[in-house]
């Protein structure tokens, strides 16, 4: 919390934090905040431009956009955050465990890393549907099991570092259990490390699953999402050559707050506990000496 109130004092990411509470807003409440049916076809309207009607114009069905924006917005982040969790379970569950669970579960944990790695992104992703079928969990769950090894590399390197420190060396001598050392003296040590590398990853895999949308993968239509909405405008360019900038900007503006509030997190994570992100190399270091202190000759 303490590392989550200084970035907050940055201006960049008090701005990003407002634009993710207004896409958290619209995700939750998308359907109810829509001016209109996103699913309704009008056939009076189609190919519009903006009008008292439909402000953002209507797409080549006749289905008002911006309904279909704030609607999309639900099922883009769901999906993000169900493929950052999956990727965080596994990764910081292996990256974690291959530090206390012996030597045969650290190769295992490795190797399985290691194979993740050289996975090729979209056949991989592809394959899994194909297996599992045509669905937004199970895309997710493919997104999530690619980017596990970014956590799990975090989560290693920084309980590996803190393994090694003193005071959780003095806990294992007290007869302390594995368990109680990494609740209370790892676990709130690699939380800021693992919040940025999630925020990180959001933006990552925010722009993974709208790929996803776009090529049909994952979400089916008509249900909309940011990516669809995309796939759908490139094919009308020439009575719309607008069109694709809507959806591409918000995934832009997202993309972009997610970024900005890792970056703050990860920068006020190194301040000392009495440093402000603003205030942080201010002081002056030359200070004066008193009189009492120099010597007389």
């Amino acid at each position: 919390m303490l590392t989550l109130r200084r970035a907050l004092r940055l201006r960049s990411a008090r701005l990003s934090a407002v634009v993710l509470v207004v896409v958290a807003v619209a995700a939750v409440f998308g359907h109810r905040l829509a001016p209109l049916d996103p699913l309704a076809q009008d056939s009076r309207h189609l190919l519009s431009g903006p009008t008292a009607g439909h402000l953002l114009g209507t797409d080549s069905l006749g289905r008002d956009v911006l309904s279909r924006l704030v609607a999309g917005t639900g099922s883009s982040l769901v999906a993000t955050l169900e493929a950052v969790g999956a990727a965080l379970v596994v990764g910081v569950a292996l990256g974690v465990g291959s530090l206390w669970l012996g030597r045969g579960y650290e190769w295992t944990s490795l190797r399985f890393i290691d194979a993740l790695q050289t996975l090729p992104y979209v056949v991989f992703v592809v394959a899994v549907v194909g297996v599992l079928g045509n669905g937004l969990a199970q895309a997710m769950i493919a997104i999530g099991l690619l980017y596990s090894p970014v956590f799990f590399r975090v989560s290693r390197a920084a309980s590996l570092t803190l393994l090694r420190a003193q005071y959780v060396e003095a806990a294992e001598l007290f007869g302390a259990g594995r368990l109680w050392i990494l609740r209370t003296h790892l676990w709130s040590k690699i939380l800021p490390t693992i919040a940025v590398t999630a925020a990180q990853a959001g933006a990552e895999c925010l722009l993974a699953v709208q790929s996803l949308s776009f090529l049909g993968i994952g979400v089916q239509p008509p249900a909309p999402t940011w990516g669809g909405m995309l796939a759908d405008d490139l094919g009308f360019l020439a009575q719309q050559p607008w069109a694709p900038f809507i959806p591409a900007l918000a995934i832009m503006i997202t993309v972009g707050a997610l970024n900005a509030v890792a970056d703050a997190v990860s920068d006020s994570a190194d301040l000392p506990l009495d440093a402000s992100p603003t205030a942080a190399g201010t002081a002056d270091p030359v200070q004066e000496v008193p009189d009492a202190a120099v010597p007389v000759r």
